[in-house]
């Protein structure tokens, strides 16, 4: 995987997604391979690395970015009757960009 499968595939657009929600600062779209029946990733438009890695320019994304994540959880929520709101930290997290995942259902065999 590349180091920031999000900046170099998703925002440059060399990998097409299914948007489910866009602001000028966040993207919230169907995961390209997803881990659980519904699967939605959230990220910030501007390159944050994690969300222990903000540096004060980046504060600003973060009211943006949970704003989105919330409204996403809820619809989730509201058409499944549950969600989870997931993000990863270190050698758990394959991309160093910050996302967070939404999602809903047992995850899928691998």
């Amino acid at each position: 995987m590349t180091e920031d499968f999000y900046c170099e595939e998703v925002l440059s657009g060399r990998t097409s997604v299914e948007i489910v929600k866009e602001t000028d600062d966040v993207l919230a779209y169907h995961h390209t391979r997803p881990h659980w029946p519904v699967h939605i990733v959230v990220i910030p438009k501007r390159h944050v690395p994690s969300l222990v890695d903000f540096g004060e320019e980046d504060i600003s994304v973060l009211g943006s970015l949970l704003a989105v994540v919330r409204e996403v959880a809820a619809d989730v929520m509201a058409e499944h009757g549950g969600a989870r709101v997931l993000t990863n930290l270190g050698e758990y997290q394959d991309s160093k960009h910050l996302h967070f995942h939404v999602n809903h259902g047992a995850p899928r065999e691998s």
